[in-house]
């Protein structure tokens, strides 16, 4: 039975990064450039991908998915960002804030077995750079990013579906930028322990297991690399594995701090610095990181955009 403080919600309050009236612009201004360099940035790597035949390659398959992701990641909060920064009142739906969570924790869960497979790949020609066709073939690559969608799938429709069943009091109002579930969980007036029971178990499947993998990954790797007496081999490889973990603790040590291991003394400013960091600055970087500074992709840019049109005649 409904206590007397419970009520049916309608939209939520996003108070996450509210600000003074003469910071909004400068805020609006930063994010929305931000934004548009996240999207363009991971476009321009998708395109090239796609139109460089020379970038048809498992380790350029996995980062076009990542670079997708991250594309769609961000677009899951940024343009309701955006819009809250120009509205009186930085709301948000109730089927809204439940449809956000699930894409967001569909290409956030993505990201993670992306990230998982593109260490794997490493790995392979790193270690067994004789047996790298053989083992990294198209059936192989192709059953990861199927593998990948399944698991992203399920996570994200056990943890909405989990949290739709909730009911809430009169507070609506969340302290981020967007719907996040620890936020949502804290505001539910009924019971909340298979939720949070269910976040601890998946947490540890989902983000820390791919992050031991990935460490495991890299620490073969930086072993084998060690074993190699060429001087130029080993920079190449700490120069690959070095952008990789770049990004690797971008994401996951803001994740593991917000929601596997949570402070009480943790301020509302420090959450959401966290929770930009990787919502936000690590889809933007991730172009910068893992490809415009790459060889391959400087390569391509060049064969795609400034070579000349020779004419073909049948």
């Amino acid at each position: 039975m409904k206590g007397r403080n419970q009520t049916i919600i309608s939209e939520f309050l996003l108070l996450g990064l509210s600000s003074q009236p003469q910071h909004q612009n400068l805020f609006f201004d930063l994010f929305l450039s931000i934004y548009l360099i996240t999207v363009l940035g991971n476009l321009l790597i998708i395109i090239l991908i796609r139109l460089d035949s020379h970038l048809h390659t498992p380790m350029y398959l996995f980062l076009s998915i990542l670079s997708f992701s991250d594309l769609c990641f961000s677009s899951v909060t940024m343009p309701k960002l955006l819009q809250n920064m120009q509205s009186q009142i930085p709301s948000i739906p109730y089927a809204g804030c439940l449809t956000q969570i699930y894409f967001f924790l569909f290409f956030g869960d993505l990201d993670n077995f992306i990230l998982v497979a593109m260490a794997y790949d490493r790995y392979v020609a790193i270690c067994f750079p004789l047996h790298y066709t053989t083992i990294m073939s198209p059936k192989l690559c192709l059953s990861l990013v199927m593998l990948s969608w399944v698991l992203t799938t399920f996570h994200a429709l056990l943890h909405t579906l989990l949290m739709a069943r909730l009911s809430f009091c009169v507070d609506n109002m969340i302290p981020y930028f967007f719907c996040d579930m620890s936020a949502l969980l804290k505001l539910a007036c009924s019971d909340t322990h298979v939720n949070y029971l269910v976040i601890y178990i998946m947490g540890g499947l989902v983000v820390v297991l791919p992050f031991l993998l990935i460490i495991l990954s890299y620490a073969r790797i930086v072993s084998s690399i060690l074993r190699v007496p060429s001087a130029q081999g080993i920079h190449k490889a700490f120069s690959t594995c070095g952008s990789h973990i770049s990004v690797v603790s971008l994401f996951y040590g803001p994740v593991i701090a917000l929601y596997l291991c949570p402070s009480a003394n943790n301020s509302t400013v420090k959450d959401t610095v966290m929770s930009l960091m990787y919502t936000v600055v690590t889809p933007m970087l991730n172009p910068f990181i893992y490809s415009l500074r790459n060889r391959d992709m400087k390569g391509a840019l060049g064969r795609v955009f400034c070579q000349k049109k020779i004419p073909t005649y049948v």
